[in-house]
């Protein structure tokens, strides 16, 4: 027996706030990401080739890690204030 959108809705809207923020983001990340691993695959190869030659070609440049941590504490300083 399929239970429609209503029933649905009604249903999760009896789950406690936690739990109905878990249902929420399931459904949401099911409109985004394919399913099919072969896609996924696909998608982060396409991604991971265009990053490296990001680096390679000069577009992006790395900055070094003791650069990143310092403007985390910064950052993470001007936060607490």
């Amino acid at each position: 027996m399929e239970a429609g959108i209503e029933e649905i809705t009604q249903l999760a809207l009896t789950l406690p706030v936690n739990e109905r923020a878990e249902v929420a983001s399931q459904l949401l990340a099911s409109l985004d990401e394919p399913s099919d691993p072969a896609e996924i695959h696909r998608r982060w190869t396409t991604e991971i080739t265009r990053r490296v030659d990001d680096v390679v070609t000069g577009r992006v440049q790395g900055v070094p890690r003791d650069e990143v941590r310092k403007l985390l504490a910064a950052d993470r300083a001007a936060r607490q204030v």
